[in-house]
């Protein structure tokens, strides 16, 4: 397949900071492509270089496009005087204008010289009517009004009035008349920035099954693991910590499968290293205590004797001396043993309560949290639910004792541990990364270097850089590294996949599996929802509503 876009040894840095470093990749005519990786990566950056908003420090970004290149971008923001309709002819204006340039072309094809032939001009249109009808008709320019109504209504807008203003419109709906207006323009490459934002479940399956049909090609960042599992034929991470971009095939399931093959690969290579160096100590060893073989002398020959005896001992000396030069050159570059994959370790695994450990009742924030009650024994599951604005981040905090109530009552058992949705780091100014994750720890920063390293969050090289360097989604897991390494009985996750790599998610969600404390998640993500296993509230706003194993609870 043709490549359509390309970059090759590019480099991007803001302020000193590098995001991108010597990065090469191409994207192949047809693909669809999902960008994944944490939260202050690189991905928004490497969608910029590629629809030409930013340029490259160093190396070199190629589009072959004709048929155009779309953008749908997270900060993008509409004029509010336009209306829906102005919206719509905007993202079309190249269509129509492709289909008048056709229509002039038609009546300049139909001249005439003094004799009745074809004129030069003539021939001139009509060559350049069949470049352009077919790149008109590859762009499925007779059925952009169809697939403005497909796109309106399939996006949940169909009732939208067209003459609508902009400023008149909720911001999850002036993004999903971004989108719809975009997907009617029909681009032939769509690059597309977390279009799974604001869309609920039925516009979520819609997108999904236009992307999979739709001619073209499409490179989509998302954090949407339900997303990428249905659209994407390829994966790219952007390593935030190598600064690399990394390619895995086979959409969303060959991604999960080269990354835990890759984590065997480095468990095998660790487990040779390992037996080559004890085989080396061993001969090492062996060898030193070997002796001349205790002959006796045949012929009363002692000097000979002792000669054959010396040549012996050198042959071992040089053998141990052999032995310890290659186990010098392996400890000096070893393979150290791939991080255990993210567990709620023994200290996590609670301290043995029994009974009620939150138990709240007619709790309410003004403003931002409607009467509330719930109950969470030990042990207990809750997944918290909810439109934004229905309060799930103001509960989780009053449940921390983060924020008073202005109404109710709270009570709670045993040690508490919240991650909030934006990740919090408390270190002083200039801390590093391992001051941070020590900080409150008794014993020496140093002696915690270890344990973080374990978890396999960090590489070492970065235990030094400081906080205020880290990106997003380097601050949550520091945070998530603090909190799962503290004893805690009631874990309170806000987001808690937010900002993540999927791959880590993964490994997040099973630690959790095995988590013995009371948890409670308040969670957006579709393939977290699809897989929980117990209790559901969902906060509709004006009231919580009790769904599924949580309807036996009392509600206001």
């Amino acid at each position: 397949m043709p490549t359509q876009i390309s970059a090759s040894a590019v480099t991007k840095s803001y302020a000193g900071r590098t995001v991108l470093d010597g990065v090469s990749c191409a994207l192949s005519a047809g693909e669809r492509a999902g960008i994944v990786g944490e939260n202050g990566s690189g991905k928004t950056t490497l969608l910029r270089l590629f629809t030409g908003q930013e340029q490259p420090d160093q190396g070199e970004i190629i589009v072959h496009a004709e048929g155009g290149v779309g953008h749908l971008a997270q900060e993008e923001r509409l004029p509010p005087a336009l209306t829906v309709q102005q919206v719509i002819d905007g993202a079309l204006r190249e269509l129509r204008d492709m289909e008048q340039r056709l229509r002039t072309l038609e009546a300049a094809i139909s001249e005439t010289d003094a004799a009745g032939r074809p004129s030069p001009n003539s021939q001139k249109a009509q060559r350049e009517y069949g470049e352009l009808l077919t790149a008109f008709e590859l762009r499925g320019g007779y059925e952009a009004e169809a697939r403005v109504e497909r796109a309106l209504h399939g996006l949940g807008l169909g009732v939208l009035s067209r003459e609508r203003t902009v400023g008149g419109l909720s911001g999850g709906e002036r993004v999903r008349l971004r989108l719809a207006a975009l997907l009617a323009a029909s681009p032939e490459v769509l690059v597309l920035d977390e279009p799974t934002n604001h869309l609920d479940d039925a516009a979520l399956r819609w997108l999904e099954d236009h992307l999979r049909t739709r001619r073209g090609t499409t490179l989509a960042v998302s954090h949407d693991r339900a997303f990428l599992e249905r659209v994407a034929t390829t994966l790219w991470e952007v390593d935030a910590d190598r600064h690399q971009v990394v390619r895995y095939g086979n959409g969303y399931a060959g991604y999960l499968a080269e990354k835990a093959a890759a984590r065997r690969r480095w468990a095998e290579a660790h487990e040779r290293w390992q037996a080559e160096a004890e085989h080396l100590r061993e001969t090492a060893a062996t060898t030193a205590r070997r002796v001349a073989p205790g002959r006796a002398m045949k012929d009363g020959n002692k000097m000979a004797y002792d000669r054959a005896a010396g040549r012996v001992q050198q042959s071992l000396a040089g053998r141990v001396r052999n032995a310890e030069e290659r186990l010098r050159r392996l400890l000096a570059d070893p393979v150290p043993p791939p991080p255990v994959p993210l567990r709620c370790t023994a200290a996590l695994s609670g301290s043995g309560l029994r009974g009620t450990v939150l138990d709240a009742e007619n709790l309410s924030v003004r403003g931002r949290l409607a009467r509330t009650d719930l109950t969470v024994a030990a042990g207990e599951r809750l997944l918290v639910t909810g439109p934004n604005g229905a309060g799930k981040s103001t509960l989780l905090d009053v449940l921390a004792g983060r924020a008073e109530p202005d109404t109710g009552r709270i009570s709670r058992r045993g040690r508490i541990g919240h991650l909030p949705q934006d990740p919090e780091v408390a270190a002083a100014a200039g801390a590093s990364l391992l001051h941070a994750y020590a900080e409150g720890r008794p014993g020496p920063v140093e002696e915690h270097a270890e344990r973080l390293l374990s978890l396999g969050l960090f590489a070492a090289e970065r235990l030094e850089v400081p906080v205020a360097r880290l990106s997003t989604g380097q601050r949550q897991r520091l945070a998530l590294a603090r909190l799962v390494t503290e004893p805690v009985d009631v874990l309170l996750l806000d987001e808690p996949t937010n900002h993540l790599s999927p791959a880590l998610v993964e490994e997040l969600e099973e630690a959790l599996d095995a988590y013995a404390g009371a948890l409670v998640v308040v969670s957006h993500d579709r393939r977290l929802r699809q897989r929980w296993r117990g209790a559901h509230l969902a906060l509709e706003g004006e009231a919580p509503l009790p769904l599924g194993a949580a309807d036996d609870r009392s509600h206001p």
